[in-house]
């Protein structure tokens, strides 16, 4: 769908044109904020190692393999410039120093201390660039007894308690289908890397940004723990049945119809009775029986709905302001006007030719797409146009 003005931005026209961001951050948390900063006009360079590059490439569990490495690598690196080098050798460390010393933000998602043993640690590099904007991605934070433990999204899911918020009463803990920790943590980066971008704007300060994937996925909870603070400390109760928050009552939740699903939000149970002929939800006139009785009113309202199809109900609910939905799924999804209107898959290519289609940059600048036509890098692509440019720099301030 074209904007008003006209389409697509424009990449010198991107609000982070024109700044360097130096990324020595692999798999899923740090590249995600990586492409962040890309998509808005960023020039991101990935730091690699020779031969095996961000582990990502190869050792995700997708079995889905493009261009002979990993979706989920070409999804999330897509807009990128490949640096390889080995971090151990004193000539490439100094020419990754090169681009550091210029470089408006350097981020990483190592272990705490990894980058300490490398050299690139935030005081080491700030000591080269004083301004620079520093982001990094731990686990579980720089201090604790956890802060060594590795930074796995499943793992994340069950130690912070979101396992407990999905799937019915007796299914016992159910992990979300996404890397959703790794998402959250990236997003949060971004954020801060952001907001201390406007910072050194307005005072030429840089700073360190961190973010824990632990603290992600509490303040992504923050309502459900908010609400535990607040009730005595009692646990969260998902329904028995058809249960989607933990904290709501009946009839939230999505419920099998006679030929597919229907996605039932927050309402009045008598109300929903009289639309759709269900006569015993008659039988639960006050606001507060949605909450004490939601299994019961959530079984007979699950029965009452495999009556008819999901496009009847719709018929009847939507025209009265129900909240409610179909329940899509990706095919459906994308043959629906509602998503083409969007315009939300963009076509890339790679340096050797290879297209693909993924998503795009959710954001819109000034009404405008935020799109780029270039696609994941592959291992060390850039190596010889960087070295070629780091040969013509004059020889750099080091800031004290």
């Amino acid at each position: 769908m074209e904007s008003e003005s006209g389409g697509e931005v424009n990449a010198e026209a991107k609000p982070l044109a024109g700044l360097l961001v130096v990324d020595f951050s692999q798999f899923l948390s740090g590249p995600s904020a990586a492409l962040r900063l890309a998509d808005l006009g960023a020039r991101v360079i990935k730091i690699e190692r020779p031969e095996t590059g961000d582990i990502c490439r190869h050792l995700y569990t997708s079995n889905v393999i493009m261009n002979g490495e990993s979706s989920v690598f070409h999804a999330i690196n897509r807009n990128k410039e490949s640096f390889a080098v080995d971090l151990k050798n004193e000539d490439d460390k100094a020419q990754v120093w090169e681009l550091i010393r210029r470089a408006d933000v350097v981020m990483h998602n190592y272990r705490p201390g990894v980058m300490e043993r490398l050299g690139f640690d935030y005081a080491s590099v700030k000591a080269q660039n004083s301004n620079v904007v520093y982001g990094e991605i731990s686990g579980y934070g720089t201090e604790g007894p956890w802060r060594d433990k590795p930074g796995q999204d499943l793992l994340l899911q069950s130690v912070s308690g979101l396992t407990w918020l999905s799937g019915n009463a007796d299914a016992g803990p159910v992990p979300m289908g996404l890397s959703i920790v790794d998402m959250l943590a990236g997003a949060h980066l971004a954020q801060g890397l952001l907001a201390c971008l406007v910072r050194r704007g307005r005072s030429g300060a840089g700073g360190l940004v961190q973010v824990s994937m632990l603290e992600s996925a509490f303040d992504f909870q923050f309502e459900t723990i908010t609400t535990f603070f607040n009730d005595g400390g009692a646990l969260p109760q998902r329904t028995q049945h058809n249960n989607a928050h933990a904290y709501l009552g009946a009839p939230y939740g999505i419920y099998q119809t006679r030929n597919s699903f229907l996605a039932l939000a927050m309402g009045s149970i008598p109300k929903l009775g009289q639309l759709l002929g269900c006569e015993p939800l008659l039988s639960y006139p006050e606001p507060a029986q949605a909450f004490t009785q939601r299994d019961e009113i959530k079984s007979i309202l699950a029965e009452h709905l495999k009556t008819d199809t999901t496009e009847a109900w719709l018929a009847i609910l939507e025209p009265a302001d129900i909240w409610c939905a179909n329940v899509l799924s990706w095919d459906r999804l994308l043959a629906h006007e509602g998503f083409a209107v969007l315009d939300m898959v963009q076509e890339v290519t790679m340096a050797d030719g290879y297209r693909y289609r993924t998503t795009r940059c959710p954001i819109r600048f000034d009404g405008e797409l935020l799109t780029s036509p270039i696609g994941s890098p592959q291992l060390g692509q850039d190596n010889a146009a960087i070295l070629a440019e780091i040969a013509t720099f004059q020889p750099a301030r080091h800031d004290a």
